[in-house]
């Protein structure tokens, strides 16, 4: 007995030789009904969930086509199979057309193909149902998506605010985010300058979200990492077949960002070529994809950025002074890593935090100190390299200075020329609290070189170890262990 999970297979055929041929080959897999003409089928239509039909061209009283069209109306989801054994285009084409029909096959049939055929109709059948029953779902689940995709707004809003970006009481970045929060619900384009590193990227995403547009697309697009002819498509979008290689449609970020911001990464990078195309974009509010003729309009704001001096570019030729002026309405500059030397441990501690969620891991003061002198040419990234690879190599909670790596270790803090002269002027107190404390400057310099080796630091300085240890102990130098 056939299991009542089989699907249901109707054939329908006024030879009984043809209808037993075709019960023997589906009734392993299938439930299989049988009728000799249209009348017979639609009663049993009428009575039977019927998944797929196999029906005849040529039968008595009315064809296949024009029975299969009346079953499209009356149960459309059952998928229709015509067999004939005669291949008139004119039977075909209306089979298609008017029926609804999803395959057409020609007698004699091979018994592998017929299965293959019946199968992939089932299988759409069931697809059919089930895409329907969760289109039925998600109606009734409007309201609850609706309400979880709100709540994940406000995740990542919260996520990006400006209040997540950290700096100290006293750092100057609280004077960028002071002037780039006034901005944000300002319809201009803001440009973002400073060197690699600094935190582009993180300012761009809280002004879009402290903005009107939070709640659309924050698209990025790095102009120096991607070629013109790429670039263009990437920004644009193209027409399957535009272009070698454009296999399909592509929609382009500008169209993607619709209604919200799209950030323009390394825009000074930007070819010559395509700082025309992009200015074109901006003055008009439309883009044409590669490979059409008609324009769209969007709805973008755009925030830029680049480590390169753009008003430099332009005097030189490099970079258009119109569209300069177009990116350029309200310029923010970001100021580099050694210039938040109050940001340095706060940092330090975000991203030792973020790397080992829960872990019970401190950097030591010396550590902190040593980081603080370092000049970091590569910023926070810089930084955030140092953080993990002395995660790497401790096995303790304490993360000592010997973990950083020697560039980090041996740097000293950046002096302008007269500036030991300037510090002398600026120590307080009498001659032997200044010596003092320059002393206590030499000597956790020749720490930091020799990566608080004190063996190594006592013989540049011509001490003795006990006598270097008596000294970090009066000067507070001491390394806790």
């Amino acid at each position: 007995m056939l299991s009542a999970g089989h699907p249901t297979v109707l054939v329908i055929d006024d030879e009984v030789r043809s209808q037993e041929a075709l019960r023997r080959t589906l009734d392993e897999e299938f439930t299989v009904l049988t009728a000799s003409g249209a009348d017979e089928g639609r009663a049993l239509m009428e009575r039977e969930f019927v998944q797929v039909i196999l029906c005849d061209q040529r039968m008595p009283g009315m064809s296949g086509v024009t029975f299969l069209r009346e079953v499209r109306e009356r149960w459309p989801d059952a998928v229709r199979i015509i067999i004939s054994g005669y291949s008139e285009s004119d039977d075909i084409i209306a089979g298609i057309n008017e029926a609804g029909i999803y395959q057409y096959l020609l007698k004699p049939w091979h018994p592998d193909a017929l299965l293959l055929a019946v199968r992939a109709a089932a299988q759409l059948h069931a697809l059919q149902q089930q895409t329907r029953r969760l289109d039925l779902e998600l109606r009734t689940a409007e309201p609850v998506l609706r309400q979880r995709v709100q709540a994940c707004q406000e995740q990542v809003r919260a996520q990006f605010e400006f209040a997540r970006l950290t700096r100290a009481a006293d750092s100057p970045l609280n004077s960028v985010v002071a002037q780039a929060a006034r901005v944000a619900g300002a319809e201009i384009a803001v440009h973002l300058c400073g060197e690699s590193g600094t935190g582009k990227e993180l300012l761009a995403r809280a002004i879009h979200y402290a903005s009107p547009r939070a709640g659309r697309a924050f698209v990025i697009e790095n102009c120096g990492a991607t070629a013109d002819s790429l670039l263009e498509s990437e920004l644009f979008g193209h027409k399957r077949g535009s272009f070698t290689g454009a296999f399909e449609d592509r929609v382009g970020l500008f169209e993607q960002a619709d209604g919200g911001t799209l950030f323009l990464d390394e825009i000074g990078d930007a070819s010559a070529a395509f700082q025309v195309k992009l200015l074109r974009v901006l003055q008009e509010g439309e883009i044409r994809p590669v490979g059409t003729a008609r324009s769209r309009k969007v709805d973008v704001r755009i925030v830029s950025a680049t480590n390169r001096d753009l008003e430099e570019d332009v005097r030189q030729g490099r970079f258009r002074e119109d569209l300069y002026y177009r990116l350029t309405q309200f310029v923010l500059p970001l100021p580099p890593l050694r210039a938040r030397r109050s940001d340095i441990p706060l940092i330090a501690a975000g991203l030792l935090a973020a790397a080992e969620p829960g872990g019970d891991f401190r950097f030591t003061p010396e550590a902190l100190d040593c980081l603080a002198h370092y000049h970091w040419p590569g910023n926070v990234r810089e930084l955030q390299n140092e953080v993990l690879r002395a995660l790497a190599l401790t096995d303790a909670g304490d993360i000592g200075a010997h973990l950083f790596s020697p560039r980090v270790l041996q740097a000293l803090p950046e002096r302008e020329p007269g500036a030991d002269a300037a510090l002398l002027d600026s120590l307080e107190g009498d001659l032997r609290t200044r010596m003092e404390t320059l002393e206590a400057r030499v000597l956790r310099e020749a720490l930091i070189r020799h990566r608080w080796n004190k063996t190594r630091a006592a013989a540049e300085l011509g001490l003795s170890r006990v006598g270097l240890r008596g000294k970090l102990v009066r000067y507070g130098l001491e390394r806790k262990t």
